[in-house]
C-alpha cells in the first residue's frame, strides 16, 4: 500500500512570505505610488508581491483596479475634451486619485482592507 498524498498546500506554502510589516510598507508605497505613476506600481507590485502574502495581494489587487478604471476615465476625459466638458472629467478624475489614494495608503499603512468607491473590477 503506499502512503496517502500530502494535502493540497495553500497558495503562499513554499514561498518566502513577507513580514506584516514589510506587507504594510509595500502596500502603502504602491497605493501612494499610483498618485505619482498612474497604475504602473500596481501592476508591478500586483506581478512581484501578489504570491506573498495575502494582505499584500488583496491591496495590490485593489490598486490595479481602480488605477486601471482610473486611466479609463482619463482617456475619456481626454476624448471629451473637444466638447469642453472633458476638461471637468480631466480635473475630477486627478482628484480622485489623489483622495482616494491617500485614504488606501493609510488604511494599509494601519493593516485595514480598503476597497476603492468607483472601481471596476479587472482583477481579483
Amino acid at each position: 500500500m503506499s502512503a496517502a498524498p500530502p494535502p493540497p498546500a495553500t497558495p503562499y506554502q513554499g514561498q518566502t512570505q513577507l513580514s506584516p510589516a514589510d506587507e504594510k510598507l509595500w502596500a502603502t508605497l504602491i497605493h501612494v505610488g499610483g498618485i505619482f505613476f498612474s497604475f504602473v506600481p500596481a501592476l508591478v507590485g500586483y506581478l512581484v508581491l501578489k504570491d506573498k502574502g495575502p494582505f499584500i495581494r488583496l491591496h495590490t489587487a485593489t490598486a490595479l483596479n481602480f488605477q486601471i478604471t482610473m486611466a479609463i476615465a482619463y482617456v475619456v476625459g481626454w476624448i471629451l475634451t473637444i466638447v469642453f466638458i472633458g476638461f471637468i472629467i480631466l480635473a475630477a478624475v486627478s482628484v480622485l486619485i489623489i483622495v482616494f489614494s491617500i485614504i488606501a495608503a493609510v488604511k494599509a499603512n494601519q493593516g485595514l482592507a480598503y476597497q476603492y468607491p468607483l472601481a471596476i473590477k479587472f482583477v481579483s
